[in-house]
């Protein structure tokens, strides 16, 4: 009996970008968990595991739009040297709150003079991803 929406999964995963650059992977790790429907992960890695059955192995490229959305270039912002408490660093990581409370997490992408540019896009924005999933197991979910 193959994956469907509902049921709830544990998967093995390696993630590539197009170049074969590894950004993650569940190696070492527990499998990774989720209930296939209930966007818990992206939603192409989603997809692919509908269908599958334990053991059974897929590799598949997700575009930017199914996996962290494109990359905007309007959610990149400088703020001045002196709001940051510590010496900032490109490549650091920020977390701001906006005036609504909601936390904003950040990298700084460049530093020049007196400004810091923080770019608010997830670090995979705009990436082509390729994933080898490999069904642990699964449950199945109620029936519909």
């Amino acid at each position: 009996m193959p994956v469907k929406t509902g049921d709830t999964v544990r998967v093995h995963y390696r993630g590539t970008l197009t170049d074969g650059t590894l950004f993650d992977q569940s190696e070492g790790r527990d499998p990774l968990a989720f209930t296939v429907g209930l966007g818990q992960v992206i939603p192409g890695f989603e997809r692919a595991v509908i269908g599958l059955e334990p053991s059974e192995t897929v590799t598949v490229t997700i575009e930017p739009v199914d996996a962290y959305g494109p990359h905007h270039a309007e959610l990149r912002h400088a703020v001045t040297l002196a709001d940051f408490a510590s010496t900032p660093y490109v490549g650091g990581e920020v977390n701001l709150v906006s005036p609504e409370g909601d936390e904003m997490p950040g990298r700084i992408v460049s530093i020049g003079g007196d400004d810091v540019t923080i770019d608010f896009n997830h670090p995979l924005a705009g990436e082509t991803l390729v994933f080898e999933i490999t069904l642990v197991e699964f449950d199945a979910g109620p029936e519909t």
